[in-house]
């Protein structure tokens, strides 16, 4: 699938000190919330949110995954790529990835989610520490063939339980905008 295939070159990915220019304020607000996307994401729809399961696997992570999660390149670890719909359309991408040994001792089985939300996983077990949020513009060939577009919003997040960590990363899709009523020159 081309959207699991490494990258041709990884993207910087930034602390909100760090990004310049910064985008509109209605873009911060949803990249650097702290709370839930799954909760925003379901008061948005009106409680019309669903999650629709793309991929899951092992697979050898990107370059970018094993530096955030502090493993050697090439580590193998579980991928689990879904849509987040509100309303029936999919508003965004997300791909979480947690590394297989730590994984295999860990205690979370990624593989029995199904379309559960992972993010209210995360959320409703206080062990997990959540580290700061780092965004991007993710790049198109990273994104599945349906949605690919060229300068997407991205953020990412590590949340840590003991040995265990996940990386999450949220790609805002342009349905999600035009539903959060973002003025497309705000994009």
């Amino acid at each position: 699938m081309p959207h699991s295939m490494p990258p041709f070159s990884t993207p910087d990915w930034l602390s909100q000190s760090r990004l310049m220019p910064l985008p509109a304020p209605q873009i911060l607000d949803w990249l650097f919330d702290e709370g839930s996307l799954t909760r925003r994401l379901t008061h948005l729809s009106d409680d019309s949110f669903s999650i629709t399961p793309l991929l899951e696997g092992w697979q050898t992570l990107r370059d970018d995954e094993c530096a955030a999660l502090d493993l050697p390149p090439a580590s193998q670890g579980w991928v689990r790529e879904t849509y987040l719909r509100g309303r029936g359309q999919a508003w965004v991408f997300a791909r979480s990835v947690a590394a297989r040994s730590a994984l295999e001792h860990g205690g979370l089985n990624l593989d029995e989610l199904g379309s559960r939300s992972l993010g209210e996983l995360l959320f409703c077990d206080q062990a997990f520490a959540r580290r700061p949020i780092e965004v991007c513009h993710y790049p198109r060939h990273w994104l599945p063939a349906a949605v690919q577009a060229d300068d997407l919003w991205a953020r990412r997040s590590r949340f840590d339980r003991g040995t265990l960590s996940v990386l999450v990363a949220e790609i805002f899709l342009p349905t999600l905008w035009s539903a959060a009523s973002v003025p497309p020159e705000n994009r």
